[in-house]
């Protein structure tokens, strides 16, 4: 795959079917795979965390989540042809394994919601194998229980949405233990399977206003979305000091 490099950080110029695809190829492989979607914001932290950054780039698939990384690409004249967000990447892998042998685990959020995003789930995906359900709340020392309890289950992929960059951190930490095939780090996602956080309407997903949604829904979020100028700078001033092939 291509990979355009944003400040450190080797995103793979993929849309949404061709990291599905990617995805589905990993499942043929006795191997753990991580997949993590960075948005400008934790690019950004990366360029200013060295051990981040190497973390990232040693996952099997980045993609682009988050139109500011598009934009960063097209300025640095290796152009990603679409935005590849954590949740959409997931819908479309979950429609590809219902009605087949693969299983899954959800892991994250607070207490009740992988329960509740399960039987949503499973009101759109009636025959999804979801073996194992697991909230994120938790001690540094049960850790090793839930990579168990995850390896139990006999899952081959499962959604870690702890929120970055706990979540990028916790699959890293495991990845030597951890028996499935693909990890997938994708935030608040089980809270939007479980109904209790809305995704923004299509036309501002599309039209790369998501940002402006989620401000005018959350206002507090106005000290965070700053970042978003911040690393539009950052890439212009400097981008060009990572050669691109």
């Amino acid at each position: 795959m291509d990979k355009v490099n944003i400040l450190g950080v080797n995103v793979d110029m993929v849309n949404i079917s061709q990291a599905v695809d990617v995805i589905m190829d990993f499942f043929n492989e006795d191997k753990l795979h991580s997949v993590f979607t960075p948005n400008s914001e934790i690019i950004m932290r990366a360029y200013k965390d060295e051990e981040f950054c190497k973390l990232l780039n040693n996952a099997s698939l980045l993609t682009a989540d988050g139109i500011g990384v598009v934009y960063a690409s097209k300025i640095l004249k290796k152009p990603i042809s679409e935005r590849a967000a954590g949740y959409d990447i997931a819908c479309k892998v979950l429609e590809k394994i219902n009605y087949t042998d693969h299983k899954l685990f959800l892991f994250g959020g607070k207490p009740g919601v992988a329960e509740e995003a399960k039987e949503n789930l499973l009101k759109k995906y009636p025959a999804l194998n979801i073996v194992g359900i697991r909230n994120g709340y938790f001690k540094a020392e049960e850790e090793e229980a839930i990579v168990e309890e995850i390896n139990n289950s006999g899952a081959d992929i499962v959604f870690v949405c702890l929120g970055a960059p706990k979540q990028e951190q916790w699959i890293d930490r495991h990845k030597d233990k951890l028996k499935v095939r693909v990890a997938m780090g994708i935030g608040g996602s089980l809270d939007v399977f479980a109904g209790r956080a809305e995704r923004a309407p299509e036309f501002f997903c599309k039209t790369g206003l998501e940002w402006f949604y989620r401000l005018c829904k959350e206002p507090w979020r106005i000290g965070r979305m700053m970042e978003l100028p911040k690393f539009g700078m950052t890439v212009i001033a400097k981008g060009r000091k990572y050669k691109q092939d």
